[in-house]
């Protein structure tokens, strides 16, 4: 919501007049100097939308307020031209709405347009978010890194590394949008208030790693080039409800340089619906992205979702940090998923970040059945999930 300053006003009585954080209104305008507001100047107010109302017989600016239960002065505010005291039946006025509902509902198919649809309506809502475009998918898809925190301590979440498993994405962004409720809000989540998590975290989370994927699998293949190929590398088959590589056949979790050779010994040769590894390291622009992503902000730790099988996997060869495994028997305390620490299984994104960072590294495997895990499933994944998502931050 955006409002223009007046003579007197200061970033503190807008925290106190619309009951939102301070932080969050000075991280909501890094532009602005907190301590120098000019005369209409622009400032945005994290968690609110305006609403427009017609004024009706009675009506005032007190009552109005009261039956909203917002500040009388709010309304001055919103609506510097009206006068208070000549209110015309049938006048427009701007209200303020303070946001306490979700507007992300991941509890659908979750393909790469839902998500830009849903970031676009957060970034709107809540402008302290931090938005960077990472890179580009095959296909020229936007692949996005949000920010949000403080913190010295950057923990990062990614999901949908395969297409075939794109409900992490939706599990990631409907969290998302609860932390955001309750850091504008002052709730709490789960009786963890995470007013602190703002001050000593940084969140970096890649929603869609793989947009091409997850497209192919929800919505069939592309007209052109790119989908006359993934037909090929199907076999012709129009059903793509397995496929977990990119657009171009080639598995983005079997693309890092951990024992990549051992996984190219065992694995298809050529591109494939599944487990392809490329035909060296890093080659795919998504892969590249991540491996690029994780030398810039170096992250305290790295969470990789994925499904199914309701476990975490958390070593590589002996070089997880000893801290890794008190962080991953809580995740499993509070989510009921059984930590494994090692795997015949290498190259992924998991393996990597552990043998170059030296830092813990999670694959979250969310549900149990087979891949792409069904709807029917999604709230007990999210609720499942939301212990691992506040541990992440608190550990």
């Amino acid at each position: 919501m955006d409002i223009n300053v007046r003579s007197g006003d200061t970033i503190w009585y807008y925290s106190n007049l619309f009951n939102v954080p301070l932080k969050l209104i000075i991280d909501s305008n890094p532009q602005v100097n907190p301590s120098a507001l000019a005369i209409g100047q622009i400032i945005k107010i994290p968690g609110y939308q305006v609403s427009s109302y017609k004024i009706q017989a009675n009506d005032t600016f007190w009552k109005i307020a009261t039956e909203r239960r917002i500040a009388v002065d709010s309304l001055a505010l919103l609506n510097p031209t009206v006068n208070p005291r000549r209110l015309q039946i049938g006048q427009s006025i701007r209200i303020p709405v303070k946001v306490t509902y979700r507007v992300v509902d991941g509890n659908q198919a979750y393909d790469y347009q839902v998500l830009t649809g849903h970031l676009n309506k957060l970034f709107e809502i809540y402008p302290f978010i931090r938005n960077e475009t990472i890179g580009q998918s095959v296909m020229g898809k936007n692949l996005d890194e949000l920010q949000i925190g403080r913190g010295s301590k950057i923990v990062h979440w990614n999901g949908s590394f395969h297409g075939n498993e794109w409900i992490t994405t939706a599990v990631i962004m409907q969290f998302l949008n609860d932390y955001l409720l309750a850091l504008t809000n002052k709730e709490s989540i789960r009786g963890l208030d995470v007013g602190p998590f703002y001050d000593q975290v940084t969140l970096s989370i890649v929603p869609m790693v793989d947009p091409d994927g997850v497209n192919l699998v929800l919505n069939g293949p592309p007209e052109g080039e790119f989908g006359q190929e993934a037909l090929r590398i199907n076999q012709g088959s129009t059903d793509f409800s397995g496929w977990k590589a990119n657009i171009r056949g080639v598995d983005l979790n079997n693309q890092y340089p951990a024992k990549w050779d051992v996984e190219a010994a065992r694995k298809p040769k050529e591109p494939a619906f599944r487990d392809f590894p490329g035909y060296q390291p890093l080659t795919e622009p998504e892969a590249i992205a991540m491996a690029e992503l994780a030398g810039e902000r170096l992250f305290e730790k790295m969470l990789a979702f994925h499904t199914q099988g309701e476990v975490i996997y958390w070593g590589y060869e002996g070089l997880e940090p000893p801290r890794a495994m008190t962080i991953v028997n809580e995740f499993g305390r509070v989510s009921g998923y059984e930590p494994i620490r090692y795997v015949d299984s290498y190259a992924g994104y998991k393996d990597w970040f552990v043998k170059v960072y030296r830092q813990p590294g999670f694959t979250v495997e969310l549900g149990e059945g087979v891949n792409p895990l069904p709807l029917s499933q999604f709230d007990e994944i999210y609720q499942e999930t939301i212990g691992i998502f506040l541990a992440s931050m608190y550990m």
